[in-house]
């Protein structure tokens, strides 16, 4: 994995040490212990959990990552069709909007590259 530098980059001069625990510990460390569990399963995780608490400005970044970390479209689609009912239909229709944005990208890239 490579080394995040986010926290810094964005809120280093505001919050050293906030941003120094993003870096180092959340991904320097727990994200970098695929060990455990796979980055494939992390970020489903990750993306259920940002769903759930309804935080889309941080769950663009993390779909992007889970299609890095082998996420299909068809597994982003079943995961937000049965966190619908579990965190309710507005937040599924939001994580659809953005999930579609981010496949419909990759969609086209690959279209490009053939």
């Amino acid at each position: 994995m490579e080394k995040v530098t986010a926290g810094r980059d964005q809120l280093g001069q505001l919050a050293p040490v906030f941003a120094t625990f993003n870096d180092d510990i959340l991904f320097g460390q727990v994200w970098a212990d695929e060990v455990s569990l796979s980055a494939h399963d992390r970020s489903m995780m990750t993306i259920s959990a940002l769903l759930a608490m309804g935080a889309f400005e941080q769950l663009d970044f993390h779909m992007r990552k889970g299609q890095e970390n082998g996420i299909t479209k068809i597994e982003i689609v079943a995961l937000i069709t049965h966190l619908a009912f579990y965190v309710g239909w507005p937040k599924a229709w939001s994580a659809f909007n953005v999930a579609k944005n981010i496949w419909t990208e990759l969609e086209s890239t690959k279209g490009e590259m053939e």
